[in-house]
């Protein structure tokens, strides 16, 4: 196991760069996700506007909100002196704790402050430089255009979703230590939570941008399923606890050919430090291998619908893969009318039941 980059890359290459022990290798591949979704949005969406269903608009070009610019400047720069010149002139702080140093008081002051003025300097200089913009002066804007602010918004409230339905699920261990929160902000990331935020956010800005909801919707189910199993490659290369029951199974002769890691594994060296006295089912590993299945096969179907179709076909697939990974996978139970549950099954379970109900719905209004 790997939890940070520097350990993957001095494993692998024998070569160390210190520099990479700030890189968490969880956070690594939902980097590597957020990419990969961004990549088969912008490709759909340039296939949508050379097919005619969305158009490129003429816009005017606006003046900047200078004061909204140099002050985001400003910030930016006063963080990048602060941290990473403090960090520069003293890596050691990253060697026992890189996560604790980053959202540590520390820095330099000085650095982060000289930036500040060298930022704000120069955006204004670019400012002034560039002088007043015809008001009659248009651009071209095409659909793809908005795919950087559609993946930032996606993350931040992707990030916001995962951590809020993390927490509502292990709410006793939030009870009784809040402070995790700031602790260690990064770990404890659920994956419907983060989708259904992500969602939220993605169908507002688009909607905003004139892009149709079913559209989006669409674009974004094959999309979400190549990011989830590139975030579950991260999941098992780090270790991060999410992994199956014990499996003290005897491997089936008829599996002979499969490697011994993929039946059952212990996640040496994992990101918690934790020591199993058992193997575990490897789930990680197989919703990657699930996941990305059913990513080649939403996207070999992905022109066969009516809008909204593929979507809800995602969901069903989501829904079912989720919900039978659940069987062999670690989580905590919830009880309720004598039945035992977690909270993935019954999000799994309303998955699969609004894909039926959507696909119904969208073939009936395109029958209209």
């Amino acid at each position: 196991m790997y939890p940070t980059l520097y350990h993957a890359v001095l494993d692998v290459f024998g070569i160390s760069i210190p520099a990479f022990k700030i890189v968490m290798m969880f956070g690594f591949f939902v980097a590597l996700a957020f990419l990969a979704a961004s990549w088969v949005i912008t490709l759909e969406f340039k296939r949508l506007e050379a097919e005619g269903v969305l158009k490129s608009i003429q816009k005017k070009v606006s003046q900047p909100n200078i004061i909204r610019e140099l002050i985001t400047n400003g910030f930016l720069g006063f963080v990048i002196g602060f941290k990473l010149v403090f960090l520069a002139l003293n890596f050691s702080a990253l060697s026992d704790n890189p996560q604790a140093f980053l959202i540590s008081g520390e820095g330099s002051w000085f650095s982060g402050l000289m930036l500040l003025v060298v930022f704000v300097g120069y955006r204004y200089y670019q400012y002034v430089k560039e002088g007043e913009i015809d008001p009659d002066q248009t651009m071209t804007f095409h659909p793809h255009m908005i795919i950087g602010n559609l993946t930032f918004i996606a993350a931040l409230s992707g990030f916001a979703g995962a951590k809020l339905f993390h927490h509502l699920e292990h709410f006793k261990e939030l009870f009784a230590d809040p402070m995790v929160l700031l602790r260690d902000p990064f770990s404890g990331l659920t994956f419907f939570g983060g989708l259904i935020g992500g969602a939220i956010g993605v169908l507002w800005y688009a909607g905003k941008n004139g892009v149709p909801w079913r559209r989006m919707l669409d674009m974004g189910g094959p999309a979400m399923m190549l990011a989830y199993g590139v975030g579950r490659m991260g999941c098992h290369m780090s270790g991060d606890g999410d992994w199956g029951i014990e499996n003290l199974a005897t491997k089936p002769s008829w599996l002979n050919w499969l490697p011994d890691w993929a039946w059952a594994y212990r996640y040496e060296g994992n990101v918690h430090g934790m020591v199993l006295e058992n193997p575990v089912w490897p789930t990680p590993l197989y919703e990657v291998v699930m996941a990305f299945s059913l990513f080649l096969i939403l996207w070999a179907i992905r022109r066969k619908f009516v809008p909204g179709v593929l979507f809800c076909i995602y969901l069903i697939f989501a829904g079912i893969e989720r919900f039978l990974i659940e069987k062999i996978r670690v989580n905590p139970d919830y009880h309720l009318l004598g039945l035992d549950f977690t909270q993935a099954e019954m999000i799994s379970f309303s998955f699969v039941l609004l894909g039926i109900i959507g696909i119904v719905f969208f073939k009936k209004e395109s029958k209209k």
